[in-house]
């Protein structure tokens, strides 16, 4: 990946943020408030614990959520994986020169202060989400 990229979080799909964030609260880990994202029809908390990777739970509310579809695949798993960028515009550039396909255009997430982020695939890496720092 590019240096600059800086990791941000891992992104889980799953059916319940209640049911799922019982291991990671017995764990140690603090949940945040769960935020309803009306973009992509999904609930989202963020799961944080010092000196551990950040989970990111998304629970689907509509079957009009792509998260759904990735439910119906692959059961409650990691799906894709945040790195933060000072420019997410230059940053799709870069990824585009390195055979990532950009799944839709930057939006603003409200689960992340409204910065930008977008997803882009390649298929010999998987899902990537991009955050703006800004």
């Amino acid at each position: 990946m590019l240096t600059e990229f800086q990791f941000h979080h891992i992104g889980f799909a799953v059916q319940s943020i209640e049911l799922t964030s019982q291991y990671y609260l017995n764990s140690g880990y603090i949940m945040t408030p769960k935020i309803f994202d009306s973009v992509q029809q999904v609930f989202i908390c963020f799961l944080k614990k010092n000196g551990n990777p950040t989970i990111e739970l998304i629970e689907p509310i509509a079957e009009s959520s792509p998260v759904t579809e990735i439910l119906k695949k692959n059961g409650v798993a990691p799906y894709h994986i945040c790195y933060e960028v000072n420019n997410i515009n230059e940053a799709i550039i870069k990824l585009q020169t390195q055979n990532f396909i950009l799944v839709g255009n930057p939006v603003n997430a409200v689960a992340l202060e409204n910065r930008k982020i977008c997803f882009l695939y390649n298929k010999d890496i998987g899902l990537v989400e991009l955050v703006n720092s800004n």
